[in-house]
């Protein structure tokens, strides 16, 4: 992870999976970001027990409520995250936190397709535009042309499952909602990645690969890829992206995914 050099970062749904997982290996760089911003709707809840212990341990974690599909809750994590950096910005938003509900396409119904909607594509745009300005400011205290991670960036976490080209899984999952949100983030990505350009911002949509985590296996399926895995996969692809790559939809492994 040599060409990554972070001083701060926010993940969404940090208090397990995959999201848990990046503020793990962050922590285990040679040298930590000097904030990691740990976003999580109960912080205190069972579920964060995990991130509690790490947060205990390592002062430069520090948990942010928050639940993206709520406006009022996402602009107070920006002053909180803000009032942390004082005046500096924010390098890099990952905008991880997701969920599916595995049914078949005869069951999906407008409320679970309103509320995965909600989740996995309202809340990263509703996250970008609120943490732009704390990016931008990254911006201006980075020194260097081109764009990168390690400047400013945006990072969507997509799926496969949202690839018109790739209908993956879908004899095991169909989930419809699920890849209909992800197609959507996907475009989401492409648009951030046009309009926060001029700012000197990188955005892409991101393809963890079928992780073990509790949603990757929410189909009663053994997912062929481990958190480890692949978020030491998505740490390398981070730490190698430019203006080049900003708008596109790779995997965990760097491999550039059909839309």
């Amino acid at each position: 992870m040599a060409g990554l050099h972070v001083r701060s970062l926010l993940v969404t749904g940090a208090n397990r999976g995959i999201g848990l997982g990046l503020v793990q290996h962050f922590l285990r760089m040679p040298n930590p970001p000097q904030w990691i911003f740990a976003g999580c709707r109960s912080p205190n809840g069972q579920r964060a027990q995990e991130l509690q212990n790490l947060a205990s341990k390592h002062p430069n974690v520090i948990i942010i409520p928050l639940e993206v599909t709520n406006p009022a809750s996402i602009k107070a994590a920006a002053a909180k995250v803000g009032e942390h950096l004082g005046g500096s910005g924010l390098n890099l938003l990952i905008n991880n936190a997701g969920i599916i509900k595995p049914k078949t396409l005869d069951s999906e119904t407008l409320e679970d397709m309103t509320k995965i909607y909600a989740t996995n594509t309202a809340g990263p745009l509703l996250m970008g535009q609120a943490f732009l300005p704390l990016l931008k400011k990254a911006v201006q205290g980075s020194p260097g042309s081109g764009l990168s991670c390690s400047k400013a960036a945006i990072i969507n976490i997509s799926s496969i499952g949202g690839s018109f080209s790739s209908f993956f899984t879908w004899d095991v999952i169909q989930a419809t909602s699920y890849r209909c949100s992800k197609a959507a983030l996907n475009m989401l990505s492409k648009c951030q990645s046009l309009a926060y350009r001029e700012h000197g911002i990188l955005c892409v949509a991101l393809h963890p690969g079928w992780v073990q985590t509790d949603m990757g296996s929410s189909a009663g399926h053994t997912p062929p890829v481990t958190v480890d895995d692949s978020v030491q996969g998505m740490l390398k692809v981070l730490s190698s992206l430019s203006e080049k790559e900003t708008g596109t939809f790779l995997d965990w492994e760097g491999n550039v995914i059909p839309w």
